[in-house]
């Protein structure tokens, strides 16, 4: 098995969070009703499932989460930034040398294939190695690279962002490898916000 392979060895990491986030939301959800005297200790908890519940998530908006995710494929990242209301910075194939690229193996990838597939991407390095050599720039030699390619994203959003991800990646319908992503950022806020997502089912 070729080295640079990253063995679908996918990372999700919490970067930051808005500080105390549901008294955050409470205080401005509460500013819609005016309702400040009722709120307690406890009173964050209830109030904000309340809201989700009668579908008023627009204060979820002023809490956020960012999140650096490793070791995933292009393919993945190009159907995580077609979510409009996030920031994104993302390893650039024009500046990084692909030369030794890593590469995601589908999860359906038939063992008797698998040397093949490994095959091909060796094939792809050598491609983009006679590009470079060639003369080529990295950001045009890098048009030979497969979405298989391994890449390095940080996404921020607010919390009704990421429950409109959660709910559309988490999905049986989602492709796998966004499917874990969504679930290991459920993970995650779960363990920061439980009250903003513990209705959320996968």
């Amino acid at each position: 098995m070729t080295d640079s392979t990253m063995e679908n060895q996918l990372e999700v990491t919490l970067i930051a969070v808005t500080p105390n986030a549901q008294n955050v939301i409470e205080e401005a959800g509460r500013t819609c009703y005016l309702s400040f005297d009722k709120i307690d200790d406890g009173s964050a908890s209830n109030f904000i499932q309340r809201l989700i519940k009668m579908e008023h998530e627009s204060p979820l908006e002023h809490a956020y989460a960012t999140f650096r995710i490793r070791n995933c494929s292009r393919a993945m990242t190009h159907q995580l930034v077609r979510h409009r209301l996030m920031a994104v910075s993302q390893q650039s194939q024009r500046y990084v040398d692909e030369d030794k690229f890593s590469y995601v193996v589908p999860e359906d990838m038939p063992a008797e294939f698998l040397q093949d597939y490994h095959n091909d991407m060796d094939v792809i390095r050598k491609m983009y190695a006679k590009w470079r050599n060639r003369g080529l720039k990295k950001e045009d030699a890098r048009f030979v690279l497969p979405n298989a390619c391994t890449s390095e994203i940080v996404v921020s959003a607010n919390f009704r962002e990421w429950r409109h991800i959660i709910r559309t990646r988490t999905s049986k319908k989602a492709q796998w490898e966004i499917r874990k992503v969504a679930m290991a950022i459920l993970d995650k806020l779960r363990e920061q916000a439980p009250d903003c997502f513990e209705d959320m089912t996968m």
